[in-house]
């Protein structure tokens, strides 16, 4: 595998939108073609009943994460989930000769994953008020589609990962942004509605 780090990266950093997707995407390239090879024990994700598992999931998670209230849920289970398939990414990527330590490897997937997983998690329920829940999943269908094209990108064109993880900070600084304005908006609306009980409780 050529440039097995930026792969590994490439691969890690959607694993925070979407577990399964990067996952299913690498097992499918290490089974039809040369582009990835992966080595033991990683290489289970390539056989027939590692993509039959992984393709459910992936189906499981692309519509539940549509679902208003269900996709909170959802986030919190995937807390663990996403930061580990981040690691396990990092890892099966850089383990046949990438040059790279397993556990920097896993510490480095696992961080990249987790940041991405926390900045999404944390949005989506200020989507979900400012929209009331419409929002939601063109929110995720979004989130799908950046997964799928940056760990694609990860395999095919591994030299491009650090332009498509600037785009992923960015949008995750906006995201950040406009969860820091909801908040603020919530705030001064509470102080506002209070304001008027207090008025009133010290002229009695």
């Amino acid at each position: 595998m050529e440039y097995p780090f930026l792969t590994g990266l490439g691969l890690a950093a959607p694993a925070g939108l979407n577990a399964y997707l990067p996952l299913l995407i690498a097992a499918l390239v290490d089974r039809f073609s040369s582009r990835i090879d992966l080595d033991r024990p990683f290489d289970f994700l390539s056989s027939t009943w590692g993509i039959v598992i992984l393709t459910g999931l992936v189906t499981v998670e692309v519509v539940v994460d549509k679902i208003p209230g269900i996709d909170h849920l959802n986030d919190l289970i995937q807390s663990v989930v996403r930061p580990a398939s981040g690691a396990f990414l990092m890892m099966a990527a850089n383990s046949d000769g990438g040059g790279l330590n397993p556990v920097g490897a896993m510490v480095i997937g696992l961080v990249i994953a987790g940041a991405v997983h926390a900045v999404k998690a944390i949005s989506r329920p200020a989507v979900t008020v400012t929209t009331g829940g419409l929002g939601n999943p063109l929110v995720s269908l979004a989130e799908d589609g950046i997964a799928v094209l940056t760990a694609v990108t990860a395999v095919l064109l591994p030299l491009t990962v650090p332009f498509f993880l600037a785009v992923i900070v960015v949008v995750l600084l906006i995201a950040l942004r406009y969860v820091s304005g909801f908040r603020r908006r919530i705030a001064s609306q509470s102080a506002a509605d209070s304001t008027p009980v207090s008025t009133a409780t010290l002229r009695r």
